[in-house]
């Protein structure tokens, strides 16, 4: 009994790890064989992410989302490998060594070619047509389009072909753009509004591109910005990429030299040393100093560009005089210059979105020598990027304030909202309000013609101007060159009320000249003839119409037919409708919109028979 009922048992277990053995192999047969049935329907499908737009101030698209083809292989389905490569090579811009290496060596999935251009989908699709072409194939991937191509490249950047930014805007606001994805579900990035001016953006850089040409230097910068809100119009830095094909461009197109690249101003940064002088009391707008040629109070001295003489603070702009410059240093305090200075934001970034946004160098003082505090005043002894010139200048247009410079102006969700908002910032008063005005009006002076900014005027209205010409130093001898030079002009206008400061530095020109004066303002007046007339500055002497906005269009009387024809010019099609009414006429209406001709002639008698013929346009 007892053996029967064991036996019974271990049929029983026998039977039902049977069972278990066989429901595992199904399962896992299953799961093989029939993958989008079964696993697959349990894991979420990847969501998918459209990357934001970027646009100027008015809404024109600088960066968009795109679609674009991939050309992929998997070598286990191609039958020959050789003849496979010849047509891709045919069809396709691509390395032919590094993708004949790939046909050679790789045994599994590769990519021939990721986000190919429009032309190559095209070509693609047809070779696919006609030969069978096993184990290629083209599959759809989101890439990153830059319609205006080079335009404003370095403050845009560019997103790698894994969609994430790697560079400029698109790098700093990559999160915004370009949210995270959630499964089985597509979300869309955020819409970024700069505050550029597409329109003048390209109007300056042709400008820059002309200077290019003519000059030859290593870069140029141009910067235009909004004087009130410390936006900026437009941010040009040559050369310059193209972000659609970011691979092609060389290291030095791709530097963001106006952010990036610190080097000593010249002449131009006198316009903060005297305003500092003038703030802590030091000198007054009258005090002078006498130039013999040269700054004598350490040795060597320090050349002056010519005999001045004596020289008040509006004629040490106006001269750049390098011995006034020096002398009027004399008059403050080495911390005091320092603590003005930096007010200025010199020695730290000026917070624009970009990646590596130099510090300029601006030394502690007891780190000075000797010649530093002179040298400093003239623009040596000092280095500034061009951002942290536009920033300090944009005191002199606000009363003394500081602006921190803006490139982005809004965030707009994929629905319209807006999400964020970047309006004035104000940094700090750096400078009384009658010492900024001060400033303004000795700028102003450097603009006539016997002062080194004339070629920066613009007829009709007033600018204000300072030109610089810097020594690089030779990296090779630690010594100033005697070759490479930094030719720089800034200008705010109008001088009573700056509504935009434009600021140029040409980089190692290699031209004729290699003065500010020469190269760099007649580049910022031709900006500043653009942005007036691109802005509608109105100039001295313009005729200026005042309208209230409205426009009051007269409703016409109603067509009043009598025993002869009215005139019908300039009357709409609707209101013809009472010469049907006229009993015994043949009545013909050509055209569309209003009159512009009849037949017969305003005046002539109505009789029965009569064909009248209107014509509209």
């Amino acid at each position: 009994m007892i053996e029967k009922q064991r036996l019974t048992r271990f049929i029983i277990f026998s039977i039902l790890t049977a069972i278990i053995i066989v429901l595992v192999i199904w399962r896992y047969t299953s799961i093989m064989l029939f993958p989008s049935s079964n696993e697959s329907s349990r894991r979420p499908t990847p969501g998918i992410v459209e990357r934001g737009p970027i646009l100027d101030r008015d809404g024109r698209i600088l960066a968009i989302q795109t679609q674009l083809d991939t050309v992929t292989a998997w070598m286990p389905s191609v039958d020959d490998p050789e003849e496979t490569y010849r047509a891709l090579i045919e069809v396709l811009d691509v390395d032919n060594a590094e993708l004949e290496h790939k046909f050679e060596t790789r045994t599994g999935f590769f990519y021939v070619k990721r986000k190919i251009s429009r032309s190559e989908s095209r070509a693609m699709q047809e070779l696919l047509a006609i030969d069978d072409l096993k184990g290629i194939s083209l599959i759809p991937e989101y890439g990153r389009a830059y319609p205006e191509k080079k335009l404003a490249s370095h403050i845009i950047g560019y997103a790698g072909t894994d969609n994430i930014g790697l560079l400029g805007i698109e790098y700093t606001f990559d999160k915004v753009l370009y949210p995270p994805s959630e499964p089985g579900r597509t979300r869309y990035g955020n819409q970024l509004f700069l505050t550029i001016d597409v329109n003048l953006q390209h109007i300056l850089e042709e400008l820059a591109a002309e200077s290019m040409q003519e000059n030859k230097p290593e870069s140029i910068t141009l910067i235009a910005a909004e004087a009130s809100t410390g936006e900026i119009l437009a941010y040009v830095s040559l050369p310059g990429f193209d972000p659609n094909t970011f691979s092609e461009s060389s290291p030095q197109a791709r530097v963001n030299v106006p952010a990036a690249v610190a080097y000593e101003p010249g002449s131009v940064f006198k316009v903060f040393s005297i305003a500092s002088f003038l703030e802590l009391g030091g000198i007054a707008p009258e005090t002078t100093f006498f130039c013999g040629g040269s700054y004598e109070n350490v040795e060597p001295h320090i050349n002056c560009l010519g005999y001045h003489g004596l020289v008040n603070a509006e004629e040490i702009l106006k001269k750049s005089c390098n011995a006034g410059a020096g002398y009027a240093s004399e008059t403050v305090s080495e911390e005091d210059f320092y603590s003005l200075l930096t007010g200025f934001g010199f020695g730290t970034k000026t917070g624009v979105p970009f990646p590596g946004e130099t510090n300029g160098i601006l030394r502690s003082p007891q780190n000075w020598s000797v010649r530093t505090k002179p040298t400093i005043a003239m623009g040596q002894e000092i280095s500034v990027s061009a951002m942290q010139i536009i920033a300090a200048a944009s005191a002199f247009a606000n009363d003394g304030v500081m602006l921190r410079p803006l490139l982005v102006k809004r965030i707009v969700s994929p629905e319209g909202k807006t999400m964020q908002e970047f309006k004035r910032e104000p940094v700090r008063q750096v400078i009384s309000s009658h010492v900024a005005k001060e400033i303004l009006l000795m700028m102003e002076s450097v603009t006539e013609p016997d002062g080194t900014a004339h070629r920066a005027a613009v007829d009709g209205i007033r600018i204000s101007a300072k030109t610089g010409t810097a020594q690089l130093i030779d990296p090779s001898t630690g010594k100033y060159s005697e070759e490479d030079y930094v030719a720089s002009c800034l200008a705010l206008f109008p001088t009573d009320n700056p509504q935009v400061i434009v600021y140029a530095a040409i980089h190692k020109p290699t031209g004729s000249s290699t003065f500010g004066g020469r190269i760099a303002a007649p580049l910022v007046g031709k900006a500043a003839e653009e942005i007036i007339r691109h802005l509608g500055i109105p100039r001295e002497g313009d005729t200026q119409i005042l309208h209230p906005g409205k426009v009051r269009i007269n409703k016409p009387s109603p067509l009043n037919i009598t025993d002869s024809l009215p005139d019908l010019t300039g009357r709409p099609k609707r209101d013809l409708l009472p010469l049907y009414q006229i009993p015994d006429v043949e009545i013909v209406i050509n055209g569309e919109g209003w009159v512009s001709s009849q037949s017969p002639a305003p005046g002539t008698p109505i009789r029965e028979g009569m064909r009248i013929v209107v014509e509209l346009e």
